[in-house]
C-alpha cells in the first residue's frame, strides 16, 4: 500500500488525463497528491472513502480532493461496466491567479479548495456540454506544441471551473448525501474516531468502546466496507498527516513521528519509507511549489 502518489508538480504543475479507461490498470490504494485533484466518473460503479465519509460513486459523479487529502476509490468488480474517468492534478495557487479577473468562479473555486464543509462530490454535471468542454480540449491539449500546452492547460481548467460554477448555480446542482447502510455509518464512525486518535498509541479495543460493537464485528464490517483493514488505514492516515507536517511545519523528524503517534523513531522511517518511497528527510528536502494552507 503505497499513501503518497507523488506527482512531480514542480516541473509539471499540472496532470490532466481524459476518458483514461482504468477498469484493468485500477488498483486500490489510500493515497494523496500534493496538487488539488478532481475525478469526473464516465463509467463504472463503486465507492470513495474521503474525509471519514464513503461515497457512491457511478456515471455522471464527480468528485474533488484537496491537497494532500487521503482518500481512497473502490471499484466494483463483479459490475458489469468499465471503469473510465477523467482525472486532473494540479498546483491550486496557479489556478487561483489565473482567476484573478473572474471573482465569481474564483470564489467558487476556492470553496472547493479551501473550505473544509464542502461535501466532496458533486452529481448531475456529466452531461453533454461537459462532455463537449471535455472533448474540445482533450483535442486542443493534445495538438499543443510544447510552448503552448501549459497555456491550453489552465484555459481547460479556467473554463472547467466556469462550467462547473454556471451548472451549480443555474441547474441546482448540489452535493448530494447517500443514504448509508449500517456497516456504512460503523465505518464512518472507526474514520471518525481515528481521526481523533490517530496521534495515540492503538488500541481495538478502545475502539471498540467507544463505538459500543465487538473487536471483531467491527473489524469485519469495517473491511466490507472500506476494502481495508482499521491498521491499514490508520497508517495511511498517520502517514499523510507526516507528509503535511514535514512540508508545512518545523518539527524536527522525531518529533513528527510522536505527533502522529508513531514514536519509536526507527519504524517511524521504516514506514514511511516503505509508503512513500522517500524517507522522511528525503521528502521534507524535496522542491516543491508552496503548499496552501
Amino acid at each position: 500500500m503505497k499513501v503518497m502518489n507523488y506527482l512531480n508538480l514542480n516541473q509539471h504543475p499540472i496532470h490532466l488525463q481524459f476518458y483514461r479507461n482504468r477498469t484493468r490498470q485500477f488498483a486500490e490504494i489510500y493515497h494523496a497528491h500534493q496538487g488539488m485533484e478532481i475525478i469526473i466518473v464516465h463509467e463504472g460503479f463503486g465507492s470513495i472513502v474521503v474525509e471519514q465519509q464513503i461515497f457512491e460513486l457511478k456515471p455522471g459523479m464527480l468528485f474533488f480532493f484537496r491537497p494532500f487529502q487521503l482518500h481512497r476509490v473502490r471499484i466494483d468488480e463483479l459490475a458489469p461496466n468499465t471503469y473510465i474517468r477523467s482525472f486532473f492534478v494540479f498546483e491550486p495557487t496557479l489556478l487561483d491567479d489565473c482567476l484573478a479577473a473572474f471573482p465569481t468562479t474564483r470564489e467558487f473555486f476556492r470553496d472547493l479548495w479551501k473550505n473544509p464543509l464542502t461535501v466532496q462530490q458533486l452529481s448531475g454535471v456529466d452531461t453533454a456540454a461537459l462532455h463537449h468542454l471535455l472533448e474540445a480540449h482533450q483535442c486542443y491539449i493534445e495538438k499543443a506544441t510544447p510552448a503552448q500546452l501549459f497555456e491550453e492547460q489552465l484555459f481547460f481548467l479556467t473554463s472547467l471551473m466556469q462550467h462547473l460554477k454556471v451548472t451549480h448555480i443555474l441547474n441546482n446542482v448540489t452535493p448530494s448525501i447517500e443514504h448509508l447502510t449500517k456497516g456504512s455509518l460503523i465505518a464512518q464512525q472507526v474514520m471518525e474516531w481515528i481521526e481523533e486518535h490517530y496521534m495515540e498509541t492503538f488500541e481495538l479495543d478502545s475502539l471498540a468502546q467507544a463505538i459500543h460493537l465487538s473487536p471483531n464485528h467491527i473489524s469485519a464490517v469495517f473491511k466490507q466496507i472500506v476494502g481495508s483493514s482499521i491498521t491499514e488505514y490508520l497508517t495511511a492516515r498517520r502517514i499523510r498527516q507526516a507528509c503535511w507536517l514535514l512540508k508545512t511545519s518545523d518539527y524536527t523528524i522525531q518529533e513528527i513521528g510522536r505527533a502522529v503517534g508513531l514514536g519509536n523513531f526507527s519504524y517511524f522511517c521504516q514506514l514511511f519509507k516503505r509508503h512513500v518511497g522517500l524517507t522522511p528527510f528525503q521528502f521534507k528536502q524535496s522542491p516543491q511549489l508552496p503548499l496552501p494552507i
